[in-house]
Protein backbone atom coordinates (compact mmCIF):
# COMPACT_ATOMS: atom_id res chain seq x y z
CA UNK A 1 0.00 0.00 0.00
CA UNK A 2 2.79 2.39 0.88
CA UNK A 3 4.52 1.66 -2.42
CA UNK A 4 1.29 2.57 -4.24
CA UNK A 5 1.13 5.88 -2.41
CA UNK A 6 4.72 6.60 -3.39
CA UNK A 7 4.04 5.64 -7.00
CA UNK A 8 1.00 7.92 -7.15
CA UNK A 9 3.06 10.98 -6.28
CA UNK A 10 2.26 13.96 -4.11
CA UNK A 11 -1.29 14.60 -5.49
CA UNK A 12 -2.54 11.51 -3.66
CA UNK A 13 -1.80 12.93 -0.21
CA UNK A 14 -4.78 15.36 -0.21
CA UNK A 15 -6.94 12.39 -1.21
CA UNK A 16 -5.53 10.36 1.65
CA UNK A 17 -6.24 13.16 4.12
CA UNK A 18 -9.88 13.61 3.07
CA UNK A 19 -10.37 9.84 3.09
CA UNK A 20 -9.29 9.74 6.75
CA UNK A 21 -11.59 12.67 7.56
CA UNK A 22 -14.47 10.99 5.74
CA UNK A 23 -13.95 7.69 7.54
CA UNK A 24 -13.86 9.47 10.90
CA UNK A 25 -17.13 11.25 10.11
CA UNK A 26 -18.84 8.02 9.04
CA UNK A 27 -17.79 6.24 12.22
CA UNK A 28 -18.72 9.17 14.48
CA UNK A 29 -22.13 9.73 12.85
CA UNK A 30 -22.93 6.02 12.79
CA UNK A 31 -22.26 5.89 16.53
CA UNK A 32 -24.08 9.13 17.33
CA UNK A 33 -27.24 8.40 15.31
CA UNK A 34 -27.88 5.03 16.91
CA UNK A 35 -31.41 4.85 18.27
CA UNK A 36 -30.12 3.76 21.68
CA UNK A 37 -28.06 6.96 21.82
CA UNK A 38 -30.86 9.31 20.77
CA UNK A 39 -33.43 7.51 22.91
CA UNK A 40 -31.61 5.73 25.74
CA UNK A 41 -33.34 3.03 27.72
CA UNK A 42 -36.09 4.43 29.96
CA UNK A 43 -35.57 8.01 28.69
CA UNK A 44 -39.07 8.21 27.20
CA UNK A 45 -40.56 6.60 30.30
CA UNK A 46 -38.75 9.19 32.42
CA UNK A 47 -40.09 12.06 30.33
CA UNK A 48 -43.68 10.86 30.42
CA UNK A 49 -43.34 9.95 34.10
CA UNK A 50 -42.30 13.53 34.87
CA UNK A 51 -45.25 14.78 32.84
CA UNK A 52 -47.59 12.69 35.00
CA UNK A 53 -45.89 14.08 38.10
CA UNK A 54 -46.42 17.61 36.79
CA UNK A 55 -50.07 17.04 35.89
CA UNK A 56 -50.75 15.46 39.26
CA UNK A 57 -49.12 18.44 40.99
CA UNK A 58 -46.60 16.32 42.83
CA UNK A 59 -43.90 18.95 42.96
CA UNK A 60 -41.86 18.61 39.79
CA UNK A 61 -38.62 20.58 40.19
CA UNK A 62 -36.35 22.39 37.76
CA UNK A 63 -33.51 20.09 38.83
CA UNK A 64 -35.45 17.06 37.59
CA UNK A 65 -36.07 18.74 34.25
CA UNK A 66 -32.39 19.66 33.97
CA UNK A 67 -31.39 16.07 34.64
CA UNK A 68 -33.80 14.92 31.94
CA UNK A 69 -32.34 17.36 29.40
CA UNK A 70 -28.91 15.77 29.83
CA UNK A 71 -29.98 12.18 29.22
CA UNK A 72 -29.69 12.20 25.42
CA UNK A 73 -29.63 14.45 22.33
CA UNK A 74 -33.45 14.26 22.14
CA UNK A 75 -34.05 14.97 25.83
CA UNK A 76 -33.81 18.79 25.57
CA UNK A 77 -37.02 18.68 23.50
CA UNK A 78 -38.90 16.85 26.24
CA UNK A 79 -37.36 19.05 28.92
CA UNK A 80 -38.43 22.16 27.03
CA UNK A 81 -42.08 21.11 26.97
CA UNK A 82 -42.02 20.22 30.66
CA UNK A 83 -40.26 23.46 31.61
CA UNK A 84 -42.74 25.60 29.69
CA UNK A 85 -45.68 23.82 31.31
CA UNK A 86 -44.07 24.15 34.75
CA UNK A 87 -43.60 27.90 34.16
CA UNK A 88 -47.24 28.30 33.13
CA UNK A 89 -46.55 29.17 29.49
CA UNK A 90 -49.37 29.01 26.97
CA UNK A 91 -49.36 26.49 24.14
CA UNK A 92 -48.28 29.18 21.67
CA UNK A 93 -45.40 30.27 23.88
CA UNK A 94 -44.32 26.68 24.47
CA UNK A 95 -44.36 25.97 20.74
CA UNK A 96 -42.22 29.01 20.02
CA UNK A 97 -39.62 27.97 22.56
CA UNK A 98 -39.80 24.35 21.37
CA UNK A 99 -39.02 25.38 17.80
CA UNK A 100 -35.84 27.11 18.94
CA UNK A 101 -34.71 24.02 20.86
CA UNK A 102 -35.63 21.81 17.91
CA UNK A 103 -33.38 23.78 15.57
CA UNK A 104 -30.44 23.11 17.87
CA UNK A 105 -31.34 19.42 18.06
CA UNK A 106 -31.64 19.06 14.26
CA UNK A 107 -28.26 20.76 13.87
CA UNK A 108 -26.69 18.14 16.15
CA UNK A 109 -28.28 15.34 14.13
CA UNK A 110 -27.00 16.80 10.84
CA UNK A 111 -23.53 17.72 12.10
CA UNK A 112 -20.65 16.86 9.74
CA UNK A 113 -22.96 15.41 7.07
CA UNK A 114 -22.33 18.45 4.90
CA UNK A 115 -18.59 17.81 5.13
CA UNK A 116 -19.12 14.19 4.07
CA UNK A 117 -21.15 15.32 1.06
CA UNK A 118 -18.38 17.76 0.17
CA UNK A 119 -15.80 14.97 0.35
CA UNK A 120 -17.91 12.86 -2.02
CA UNK A 121 -17.97 15.79 -4.46
CA UNK A 122 -14.36 16.91 -4.14
CA UNK A 123 -12.65 13.50 -4.22
CA UNK A 124 -13.18 12.85 -7.96
CA UNK A 125 -11.98 16.38 -8.72
CA UNK A 126 -8.82 15.81 -6.73
CA UNK A 127 -8.36 12.53 -8.57
CA UNK A 128 -8.74 14.38 -11.85
CA UNK A 129 -6.20 16.92 -10.66
CA UNK A 130 -3.78 14.09 -9.95
CA UNK A 131 -4.43 12.76 -13.45
CA UNK A 132 -3.55 16.13 -14.93
CA UNK A 133 -0.37 16.28 -12.86
CA UNK A 134 0.61 12.82 -14.10
CA UNK A 135 0.02 13.81 -17.71
CA UNK A 136 2.11 16.93 -17.21
CA UNK A 137 4.94 14.78 -15.89
CA UNK A 138 4.68 12.62 -19.00
CA UNK A 139 4.57 15.32 -21.64
CA UNK A 140 6.62 17.87 -19.75
CA UNK A 141 9.81 15.83 -19.89
CA UNK A 142 12.27 16.61 -22.67
CA UNK A 143 12.52 12.96 -23.53
CA UNK A 144 8.77 12.58 -24.04
CA UNK A 145 8.64 15.67 -26.21
CA UNK A 146 11.47 14.53 -28.42
CA UNK A 147 9.92 11.09 -28.75
CA UNK A 148 12.77 9.30 -26.99
CA UNK A 149 11.61 9.53 -23.43
CA UNK A 150 12.76 7.43 -20.56
CA UNK A 151 10.34 4.46 -20.26
CA UNK A 152 10.58 4.56 -16.47
CA UNK A 153 9.64 8.22 -16.37
CA UNK A 154 6.82 7.58 -18.81
CA UNK A 155 5.50 4.70 -16.69
CA UNK A 156 5.75 6.82 -13.55
CA UNK A 157 3.67 9.59 -15.10
CA UNK A 158 1.02 7.13 -16.23
CA UNK A 159 0.90 5.51 -12.79
CA UNK A 160 0.43 8.92 -11.13
CA UNK A 161 -2.47 9.64 -13.46
CA UNK A 162 -4.21 6.27 -13.02
CA UNK A 163 -3.63 5.86 -9.29
CA UNK A 164 -5.05 9.28 -8.49
CA UNK A 165 -8.10 8.77 -10.67
CA UNK A 166 -8.83 5.38 -9.13
CA UNK A 167 -8.21 6.58 -5.58
CA UNK A 168 -10.47 9.60 -6.09
CA UNK A 169 -13.33 7.36 -7.21
CA UNK A 170 -12.56 4.87 -4.45
CA UNK A 171 -13.15 7.65 -1.91
CA UNK A 172 -16.09 9.34 -3.61
CA UNK A 173 -18.32 6.29 -4.14
CA UNK A 174 -18.35 5.04 -0.50
CA UNK A 175 -18.55 8.63 0.79
CA UNK A 176 -21.63 9.31 -1.33
CA UNK A 177 -23.27 6.05 -0.26
CA UNK A 178 -22.45 6.75 3.40
CA UNK A 179 -23.81 10.29 3.15
CA UNK A 180 -27.12 9.12 1.68
CA UNK A 181 -27.44 6.39 4.32
CA UNK A 182 -26.59 8.66 7.24
CA UNK A 183 -28.85 11.38 5.85
CA UNK A 184 -31.74 8.91 5.84
CA UNK A 185 -30.95 7.82 9.41
CA UNK A 186 -30.77 11.45 10.60
CA UNK A 187 -34.15 12.18 8.99
CA UNK A 188 -35.63 9.12 10.66
CA UNK A 189 -34.32 10.19 14.06
CA UNK A 190 -35.77 13.66 13.50
CA UNK A 191 -39.20 12.21 12.70
CA UNK A 192 -39.03 10.07 15.84
CA UNK A 193 -38.11 13.10 17.95
CA UNK A 194 -40.98 15.08 16.46
CA UNK A 195 -43.48 12.28 17.10
CA UNK A 196 -42.48 11.69 20.73
CA UNK A 197 -42.39 15.41 21.42
CA UNK A 198 -45.82 15.83 19.83
CA UNK A 199 -47.22 13.11 22.10
CA UNK A 200 -45.73 14.76 25.17
CA UNK A 201 -46.98 18.19 24.12
CA UNK A 202 -50.47 16.81 23.50
CA UNK A 203 -50.43 15.22 26.95
CA UNK A 204 -49.47 18.47 28.70
CA UNK A 205 -51.61 20.77 26.53
CA UNK A 206 -54.63 18.60 25.67
CA UNK A 207 -57.11 21.40 25.11
CA UNK A 208 -54.81 23.61 23.05
CA UNK A 209 -53.59 20.64 20.96
CA UNK A 210 -57.10 19.91 19.71
CA UNK A 211 -57.86 23.46 18.58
Amino acid sequence: MYSILLSAGWPIWPLLIISIIGLAIVLERSWYLRQINIFPKDSLETAFGLSNQLLNQKGLTEAQIKDLSQLSPASPLFACVLREKLNGSSAEGALEELQAVAQTTWFKLDRYLGILATIATVAPLLGLFGTVVGMIEIFGSQGAISGAGNPQQLAHGISVALYNTAFGLLIAIPALAAWRGLRAVANQRQRECEEFTRQLFKKLYPTESTK
